[in-house]
């Protein structure tokens, strides 16, 4: 069962040993999955965005026409940035390094992962990064 999961019926069980062969196996599925349905919303992005362009020519029209534009253009880039990560974590999945805070090396907890499929820091490193974060974002 290590090799092939089906995500629709597998649970994730915390009396399981960390991080075993179907665990890895599930996360991996799950990245896959997401990578997929990102690649595909882009590929339906564009082809809107070529059918889209079309000059419109009333003014009101065409500004609005833009601003969707903008906004399609900003998701899809920000979307770019996630494919990065979900990368990221299937190559730590490889390496044996998934599931762990890349700060404490303790074990992220299979609630979080379950989430936050790309998640690197344990909830307790995550709130001091974002503790850090906010006094120098205040100063």
């Amino acid at each position: 069962m290590s090799e092939k999961i089906n995500l629709s019926n597998y649970v994730l069980s915390e009396d399981d040993e960390f991080m075993n062969a179907n665990q890895r196996a599930y996360f991996r599925a799950k990245l896959i999955a997401w990578k997929n349905d990102i690649l595909r919303e882009a590929r339906e992005t564009l082809e809107h965005l070529a059918e889209e362009s079309a000059n419109h020519p009333d003014l009101a029209d065409r500004a609005s026409s833009e601003t969707d534009r903008a906004i399609e253009l900003r998701a899809r880039d920000r979307q770019r940035k996630l494919i990065s990560k979900i990368d990221a974590a299937l190559q730590r999945i490889e390496d044996g390094t998934y599931g762990y805070c890349e700060e404490t090396g303790e074990p992220i907890g299979l609630k979080r992962l379950d989430a936050r499929p790309i998640a690197t820091l344990s909830i307790e490193a995550q709130e001091r990064h974002e503790r850090r974060e906010k006094v120098y974002r205040d100063e």
